[in-house]
């Protein structure tokens, strides 16, 4: 992943899951992940995720990964 598509992914996680009013923690149950692999994706630091990650993520987010990408 692009270094900008890295920051806008991150942003955009961020602010869907700010806007759901959701914890990282609690985007992370239904994202069938850890709560350390949202802290990673939103700080940017998160170098390839899978695309399982981006579709569990986006679901949890109920939108499309285009939408997060």
């Amino acid at each position: 992943m692009a270094e900008s598509s890295k920051i806008n992914f991150a942003k955009n996680v961020k602010q869907l899951r700010k806007k759901l009013r959701l914890s990282q923690e609690k985007l992370a149950r239904p994202a069938d992940v850890s709560n350390n692999t949202i802290i990673v994706i939103e700080a940017g630091k998160q170098n390839n995720p899978t695309i399982e990650t981006l579709k569990k993520v986006a679901k949890a987010l109920n939108v499309l990964i285009e939408e997060i990408v």
